[in-house]
């Protein structure tokens, strides 16, 4: 019998990380949600994706 629900991701996000930033980081870090539309998640995923190119450049 065929297995329900949805299929199964390429890449699952199952991993957790927790951070303490100080009130001015976070207002950084909404003000970079709203501009993008985006999640504070998918922001810092893409600060992390933007400095390991910087890296890879050097």
């Amino acid at each position: 019998m065929a297995r329900m629900g949805r299929p199964p991701k390429d890449n699952p996000k199952d991993l957790r990380l927790q951070v303490r930033i100080n009130q001015s980081t976070l207002d950084k870090l909404d003000n970079c949600v709203k501009a993008e539309k985006s999640t504070r998640s998918e922001i810092v995923r893409k600060g992390i994706d933007l400095i390991a190119s910087q890296l890879n450049q050097k």
